[in-house]
């Protein structure tokens, strides 16, 4: 308890030591530019007034409802997305989509103006190694080895170097 009123005190007739200094404010000559040797050009104002735009009318939401759906076993195409909204801008929906490692990743959606995005992630199977189906169309190349031989180069001329082995 002791400890804490010393550091308190000491806190106090810390920030009561030194006033802060006053420094009176800075005063800087009027620019002096000269002045241009042409007159200044007078426009004249616009003949046209200036636009008064519309406000853009404000609507309620729209209920709607969609979804679609692709399936395709040769390219490996699996997915779809179901949508539905009411008359007061609630959103709820979700999409599904089939990914390279073989599981299904379904999300849950729901949003409106109050909470925003609110999403529920989930998968369904396992993860599979990734193997893509690519097979080249053409077999690689057998070039045969050349029928030169290989260059032979002389030693230098110079003596190698020879560095510390300690530094």
């Amino acid at each position: 308890m002791k400890v804490f009123i010393l550091a308190a005190l000491v806190a106090v007739v810390a920030s009561q030591a030194y006033p802060k200094p006053q420094y009176p404010k800075p005063t800087y000559p009027e620019p002096s530019y000269p002045k241009p040797a042409y007159p200044e050009p007078a426009y004249p104002k616009p003949a046209y007034p200036s636009p008064a735009y519309a406000k853009t009318p404000e609507y309620a939401p729209m209920p709607y409802s969609f979804a679609w759906a692709v399936k395709d076993d040769p390219s490996y195409n699996d997915y779809a997305h179901q949508e539905t909204a009411d008359d007061k801008g609630y959103v709820t929906g979700s999409y599904r989509v089939l990914l390279p490692d073989g599981r299904t990743q379904v999300v849950n959606y729901k949003a409106d103006d109050y909470t925003g995005y609110v999403a529920d992630v989930k998968y369904e199977g396992e993860a599979k190694e990734y193997k893509p189906a690519y097979k080249p169309a053409y077999p690689s190349p057998a070039y045969p080895s050349p029928a030169y031989p290989s260059p032979a180069y002389p030693s230098p001329a110079y003596p190698a170097p020879k560095y510390p082995t300690k530094y």
